[in-house]
């Protein structure tokens, strides 16, 4: 490596450890005995080993296989695929599903796939990384409204009428304020402005509908929104994501999108797992309607003790502005054995250092009476 370039890079590190951003991987091991309050793991379903032994239990041994040892467009695309798309159609309405190796690949790969120099993208400017990276790749001109800000962004389609076709992708709830999309508000503009409207699930899937589809079925908006972007590393406790929508889109996508094409498939046993878990999660109604209420009594916790917070989901943020004051009260709670992570720029805007509580199922009342207790 060049000298020259190793100072340059000792040089950003140095800054960013002056601005309290400078990150380190720790090992999970690293927190035991704590209460895990950072994972996405909403319905608690990593913790509940009756769930492994059933699983293991009835394991036929072909399932067992670790690798797939091709993409899926040559000889990766085994049965298991076609088990888990038929169940994800099923519980979607017949919709065509697609699965891919994981959320940011789903997002880094459809819009490139589908647009054009021709076309229009509009995100929301609080939309994930993957998928502003996926945005970014696409030739088409892309741009940001105002969070949640739908008269801004019916503002930037006055003119709609210069491109062929016109995105409008968004998160359905936000990852870092859990804060939700107005999605029959988009739905009602991509029909007056004739967009095709996508809608990144990853935060709601497990944990919203009677079938734990998001927020997508609660509204009962699956059929109007033409691209449903779901996850299976957070609630579904799995790994993966799928794409929820017309059989003519999935089949360009699957000619089309280079991070479904140039990609090693997933593993047999992964896609066992994630239909034997989609399959217990339709039923979990009650982990839903409880994870919920947890999540508004801390809310309401915070409030009261004069905090600033945000959102309506369970993902609870704590705002305190400064990294260092975020820094510090992780570190308080640490203390007190709660595992929270202060979530700095450049994951939040500047001036929004936070801690993000992301609550699961498995956490019980007094639980959340203790973290507000130790702040």
């Amino acid at each position: 490596m060049a000298i020259d370039f190793e100072k340059f890079i000792n040089e950003q590190l140095a800054q960013l450890e002056s601005q309290h951003q400078l990150r380190q991987l720790s090992e999970v091991a690293d927190s035991s005995g704590m209460l895990n309050l950072s994972s996405n793991d909403y319905l608690g379903l990593s913790q509940d080993m009756k769930l492994y032994e059933e699983f293991y239990n009835e394991l036929p041994y072909d399932k067992y296989n670790l690798s797939a040892s091709s993409s899926r467009l040559l000889t990766g695309n085994h049965k298991y695929y076609t088990e888990a798309e038929n169940l994800l159609s099923g519980m979607y309405g017949g919709r065509a599903a697609l699965i891919f190796n994981s959320g940011y690949h789903a997002n880094i790969g459809i819009l490139p796939a589908l647009s054009s120099k021709a076309d229009l993208i509009l995100g929301d400017k609080l939309n994930h990384a993957s998928i502003i990276d996926g945005c970014q790749l696409a030739q088409a001109d892309f741009k940001r409204y105002n969070h949640l800000d739908y008269v801004h962004l019916e503002n930037m389609l006055k003119n709609r009428n210069e491109y062929q076709h016109a995105f409008i992708v968004t998160e359905s709830v936000f990852s870092m304020d859990g804060d939700i999309a107005d999605l029959e508000k988009l739905v009602e503009i991509k029909e007056k402005y004739n967009c095709i409207l996508i809608v990144d699930e990853a935060h709601a899937i497990g944990v919203f509908g009677d079938k734990g589809c998001g927020l997508c079925e609660d509204l009962g908006l699956i059929n109007d929104i033409d691209i449903i972007i779901a996850t299976f590393g957070k609630a579904i406790c799995s790994s993966g994501a799928c794409v929820i929508t017309s059989e003519p889109v999935k089949q360009f996508l699957v000619n089309k999108m280079r991070s479904l094409i140039f990609t090693t498939a997933l593993p047999p046993v992964v896609l066992s797992w994630t239909s034997f878990i989609l399959e217990k999660v339709i039923a979990m109604n009650d982990r839903r309607r409880y994870l919920i209420n947890i999540s508004n009594i801390l809310r309401k916790g915070l409030e009261q003790k004069g905090f600033a917070t945000a959102g309506k989901s369970q993902i609870v943020p704590l705002i305190l502005g400064e990294n260092e004051k975020a820094l510090d009260m992780a570190d308080k709670l640490r203390q007190a054995n709660f595992q929270v992570f202060a979530i700095r720029p450049p994951t939040v805007p500047q001036g929004t250092a936070r801690l993000r509580f992301s609550l699961n199922a498995a956490l019980a009342e007094t639980d959340i009476e203790k973290i507000l207790i130790s702040l």
